[in-house]
């Protein structure tokens, strides 16, 4: 079995940012303008594509109606919630050989 891949911070951020965006039902033109960047800079954020500063995280935060903080909460607390499962699912086996199911 093969460990679990570590998340990238600039991944988890973007899931997020994507979530909080979708939430409230915008697009990304919207929220983009208000944050100051391109639509298609915040779509790699989103993607995971690109490593924002803190000042485009603080000004994305800002444009979603949250702060620095609570955007950085978010984030940790989705981070536990998928290393918490990925803890608790139960391991599958792997069988090297022929199988055969029951009917």
């Amino acid at each position: 079995m093969r460990p679990v891949r570590e998340p990238l911070w600039r991944e988890a951020l973007g899931a997020q940012l994507r979530a909080l965006r979708q939430e409230q039902g915008e697009k990304l033109v919207e929220t983009a303008g208000r944050a100051g960047i391109s639509p298609q800079y915040l779509s790699e954020v989103e993607r995971g594509r690109k490593e924002p500063s803190s000042e485009m995280i603080a000004a994305l935060a800002g444009a979603l109606g949250t702060d620095l903080i609570g955007l950085t909460e978010q984030v940790a607390t989705e981070l536990r919630r998928q290393r918490l499962a990925s803890i608790t699912r139960p391991t599958a086996q792997v069988f090297n050989g022929p199988v055969m199911l029951a009917a």
